[in-house]
């Protein structure tokens, strides 16, 4: 179909025989019960819109008051699981001061008390990064020193001065290392 006929027949359609679209009003009751009812149903939809802002307004109350306890309790899990890590080191702390301590019992203890730490944190996604042996990735490690060492590859960690630290995925703390050359 050409251009041309295509506006024939546009043209064709809108001269046509048109219909009414919106059907008559009769106006055979009393103006003043129309007046009437016009302004129940504005009053009808005054107090629908006063509500709305009303339940609107008590939302945005609950949302604020709901957000303030969730940065109020946040941390409550977390401080939970690290009482008893205090809780060992205070009772190590007390068996170290004791005339019967050996140092191996203390060591043991306080080895003790780190394995439950790093069992506590990383429920919450921190972990340990402990490149020992590893090869050398400048995304988790930073290097302190390079070091030759004849058998090494070079580019090789050698010994871990710091170890890193990296909470849901992210690096939190490079592991300080020592890199052979």
């Amino acid at each position: 179909m050409s251009n041309e006929e295509i506006e024939n027949t546009e043209a064709e359609e809108s001269t046509g025989p048109q219909e009414d679209l919106e059907p008559e009003v009769e106006i055979t009751a009393d103006p003043a019960a129309l007046l009437e009812d016009a302004r129940n149903k504005a009053d009808e939809h005054w107090n629908d819109l006063l509500r709305a802002k009303a339940e609107m307004e008590n939302l945005r109350r609950r949302q604020a008051r709901d957000l303030e306890n969730a940065h109020k309790h946040a941390l409550d899990k977390f401080v939970a699981e690290l009482l008893p890590i205090y809780d060992s080191m205070e009772f190590g702390l007390n068996a170290a001061k004791s005339d019967d301590a050996s140092i191996e019992t203390v060591q043991e203890g306080l080895e003790m008390t780190m394995k439950m730490f790093l069992s506590s944190i990383s429920k919450f996604g921190l972990e340990q990064v402990n490149p020992e042996g590893q090869t050398f990735d400048p995304e988790l490690h930073q290097a302190m020193a390079m070091q030759e060492v004849e058998g090494v590859e070079a580019n090789q960690v050698l010994t871990v001065a710091q170890k890193g630290y990296q909470f849901n995925g992210r690096l939190l703390r490079p592991a300080m290392v020592v890199v052979s050359q």
